[in-house]
């Protein structure tokens, strides 16, 4: 932004959200009177420590050796192109998305969005701009307060909460719409780019389509939008959840992503002038299929991802392609060669977005740079052939540990900490004794 302190004083802006993306995709940061904000930025002396990105989804920190603690800090240092007006606050705010960096201003490589950034710049080299459109699905429950309790979905506008599927259901939608207009009212005052809203097959199950755009504008958009998501159902009294399955009995919740790849004129290089598919994009969709199913925790990254991950439940178990096949882990919609693309449908809808997305360009850069040809093109179930992604986040992290080409791309500051979080999210969730347990085991074991 080229004057963003007259921005911020047009649009009378009393404070500023800094806001910093740690490993999981949660918001951290610092919120600073505006005029502090202001100095601190032309100073440079906005900081955070190093810690953020060592925290687990329950809010515990990994990894961490009390001999060896010291916490330093690091810089952070908002990207004012993304300054926006932040919705639902009684004191006017904006929020800024911050990049985090060693005190020479080198990037820190533990941060996702810088990870992205990176990956971005690599396809930069080659004259290419990556293009991305996600869709982003969630659930509407209840207020539930025990976590031991199943969720429920929530009584609409007729006082009746929904019992059956209704995909693409109009009347189903109108039921919520007063929280979905206010969804829309606070995205647009946050310049979110939304398209169309639809309600999904699973019960007060909704889905957002974002604009096709640039990934990292894109990443911090999904993290916005379901900021807004949840602060605006709490204001209507029930909660939005993006777990990737909330429910044993209805369908999970996923985050596809439609990608192309356009050159500095912007010409789609998926496609020639024919309308054929091209040689990168063949080897874009090889890389995928070799690399995606052994990077399953950067679109995977929690124990509850992968109880979506089951056939016939919307959720691909391998990573087939196929031309309008949504039972394929990689689908080619169908349109014009300018619009030619790949939609990535293995991300849950608890994804970090831009470890979602870096992930896609990674295996899709490996596959161009190692020239490997897809499989052949699936017409028929994608169900009916192997599982290829892993069962589990424990096996998943395992064969990420294992994929050189991958570790080489995302570096090793980023795998050891992203390897400490995981590993204590795992024996947390080991230590938790279920309700399957108590109900199938207390009295016959």
């Amino acid at each position: 932004m080229h004057n963003f302190e007259k921005w911020i004083q047009d649009n009378n802006i009393a404070e500023v959200e800094c806001l910093v993306p740690d490993i999981n995709g949660v918001l951290r940061g610092k919120v600073l009177p505006a005029q502090k904000f202001i100095k601190s930025e032309r100073a440079g002396t906005l900081r955070m420590p190093s810690s953020i990105f060592t925290v687990t989804i329950t809010g515990d920190y990994a990894g961490e050796d009390e001999r060896a603690y010291q916490d330093p800090d690091l810089l952070i240092q908002p990207d004012l192109s993304t300054l926006r007006v932040a919705p639902g606050f009684k004191t006017p705010t904006a929020y800024v998305f911050a990049n985090a960096c060693l005190p020479d201003g080198t990037r820190w490589e533990a941060s996702p969005r810088n990870i992205l950034m990176r990956i971005i710049d690599l396809y930069a080299t080659r004259g290419w701009t990556a293009v991305v459109a996600p869709e982003l699905e969630f659930y509407l429950t209840t207020i539930n307060t025990d976590p031991d309790l199943p969720l429920v979905p929530p009584p609409g506008r007729s006082g009746r909460a929904e019992t059956s599927p209704q995909p693409y259901g109009l009347e189903s939608l109108t039921e919520y719409e007063d929280l979905i207009e206010a969804i829309y009212e606070d995205s647009e005052i946050a310049s979110l780019h939304l398209d169309t809203m639809i309600h999904e097959s699973g019960t007060a199950q909704l889905e957002i389509n974002f604009h096709h755009g640039d990934p990292l504008a894109l990443a911090d958009q999904v993290l916005v939008f379901k900021r807004i998501v949840r602060q605006t159902a709490l204001r209507h009294g029930v909660y939005a959840t993006f777990m990737a399955k909330p429910m044993a009995e209805q369908p999970g919740s996923a985050m596809h992503l439609h990608m192309s790849m356009i050159d500095s004129n912007g010409v789609n290089q998926f496609s020639d002038t024919d309308g054929r598919d091209t040689e990168l994009f063949r080897h874009f969709v090889g890389g995928l299929q070799a690399y995606l199913p052994e990077m399953a925790p950067l679109f995977g990254p929690t124990v509850n991802s992968f109880r979506r991950m089951l056939p016939d439940h919307s959720a691909p178990i391998n990573v087939q392609w196929g031309v309008d096949n949504r039972s394929c882990g990689l689908r080619v919609p169908i349109d014009d060669a300018q619009n030619r693309r790949i939609e990535n449908r293995l991300p849950g809808a608890d994804a970090n977005p831009y470890l979602a997305i870096a992930a896609t360009l990674i295996a899709g850069w490996l596959g161009i740079q190692d020239r490997i040809e897809p499989d052949e093109l699936v017409t028929g179930n994608a169900y009916h052939y192997a599982r290829t992604l892993p069962r589990t986040l424990e096996h998943a992290m395992e064969r990420l540990a294992l994929c050189t080409p991958v570790r080489n791309l995302l570096g090793d500051t980023f795998l050891e900490a992203f390897s400490a979080i995981k590993s204590a999210e795992i024996d947390n969730f080991q230590g938790v004794i279920s309700s399957w347990e108590r109900d199938h085991l207390l009295l016959k074991a």
